[in-house]
């Protein structure tokens, strides 16, 4: 059994974060040959099963960049935490270095999470981030709090050097920076190469082979523990340089190409099909 694990936005989703129907019909086939067709995103699981092309699926979600694993079944399996104190401290240094800042946590997005703020203006953005009193995420009961997230603005980008200069030397947490505007921080335990692993271990599964697709920064860590790593076309070519093989964009099905022409996944499939 191959395990195929597979970033969400501008991998499996189109532009429009979308699931083509090209992608879909891949997806499916993937599950019908019995492989482990995994979604392994930065994505909270509220804005996951928000798609509705993944609604009736029954496969493995992995959210916040592995901070959190759910099984087929959507049966919550795992979850790695940043601690209270590690919180404060980072959310003070991100507060000095005047970015914007999403905190996830078993009790949502503060003051969002990341993909409802797709299209918001500049304007908007300080709005939200001005007004909002972050005093109240830790006056919650039980908080668990999975990832921060450091959002810069376009004027903003050269900060993001200066954001993974002060975090350096902490050994509690993992970072990446998913896209060139955007730090995530989440728990040392967590990341998309250790989710694999640790899914792999805890299922009791072995599998043949791990195909990770990706097109950013938080993907380097499945592309580590990958026997293949897939780069989307549209991925900064950076990633693409640390990947095994470069796919066409998520704009034009780069996932099912892969699947179906580079890495010939489905070929006992297509047999069956056209006899």
């Amino acid at each position: 059994m191959k395990c195929i694990s597979i970033d969400l936005d501008g991998t499996l989703l189109n532009s429009q974060h979308q699931i083509s129907e090209e992608n879909l019909e891949v997806l499916n086939k993937l599950q019908e040959l019995g492989h482990c067709v995994i979604l392994n995103t930065g994505r909270a699981y509220a804005d996951v099963i928000k798609l509705k092309a993944l609604q009736n699926m029954e496969l493995p979600i992995f959210c916040i960049n592995g901070s959190i694993l759910y099984s087929a079944a959507r049966e919550r399996l795992y979850e790695a935490t940043l601690t209270t104190s590690a919180y404060e401290e980072i959310f003070a240094i991100l507060q000095g270095l005047g970015v914007g800042i999403l905190v996830y946590t078993n009790y949502g997005g503060f003051p969002s999470t990341l993909p409802p703020l797709h299209g918001k203006t500049k304007e908007e953005l300080n709005s939200l981030f001005q007004e909002f009193n972050y005093d109240e995420i830790l006056e919650k009961d039980n908080l668990k709090i999975y990832k921060l997230i450091a959002l810069l603005q376009e004027n903003q980008l050269d900060k993001i050097e200066v954001v993974k200069t002060a975090l350096t030397g902490r050994t509690d947490i993992s970072t990446a920076t998913s896209f060139p505007n955007i730090m995530e921080i989440t728990s040392i335990e967590a990341n998309k190469g250790k989710a694999l692993l640790r899914y792999q271990q805890m299922m009791d599964l072995s599998f043949d082979e791990i195909i990770a697709f990706g097109d950013g920064g938080n993907d380097l860590a499945q592309f580590e523990v990958a026997t293949t790593s897939v780069a989307m076309g549209n991925a900064p070519l950076a990633i693409q340089q640390k990947a095994d093989i470069i796919t066409k964009t998520n704009d034009e099905d780069g996932f099912a190409y892969a699947v179906r022409h580079l890495l010939d996944l489905l070929k006992t499939d297509e047999k069956i099909s056209i006899s």
